[in-house]
């Protein structure tokens, strides 16, 4: 029987744990997040790579074909007709191709609008 692969601890681990072309995704994904949200803290969460700031504000995971992105509330669809060019659950991800440029100004905008929604969620609760 197979040993399992040892969950990473660090978003660095984790990133280093797949082929050096979807690392390069993934650092360009982890920098463009960390311009939006300089204040928000790394970490790893349901195994994936997350931002924390005024609690989750995004995570994503790299797949066999594509990056997923989380959360993508209703909210988002509405405000952003870009996302309707990509593939999106019920579970909140937005799919990136793994075959396809990432679309940073799409990425630049969630990870702004979550960075309201949890600044103002944290206002009201104070």
């Amino acid at each position: 029987m197979a040993t399992p692969k040892p969950k990473p601890q660090t978003i660095d681990e984790y990133i280093s744990s797949y082929p050096e072309n979807v690392q390069r995704i993934l650092q360009t994904l982890r920098q463009t997040i960390k311009e939006v949200a300089p204040d928000a803290q790394e970490t790893i969460k349901y195994g994936m790579p997350t931002f924390v700031l005024h609690g989750n504000l995004v995570y994503f995971g790299a797949w066999k074909k594509h990056i997923g992105l989380y959360p993508i509330t209703g909210e988002m669809e509405a405000a952003f007709e870009e996302l309707a060019q990509y593939s999106t659950s019920g579970k909140g991800t937005v799919q990136f191709p793994l075959n396809e440029p990432l679309p940073l100004p799409l990425i630049r905008k969630i990870v702004e609008m979550r960075v309201r929604e949890n600044t103002a969620k944290n206002e009201q609760t104070g």
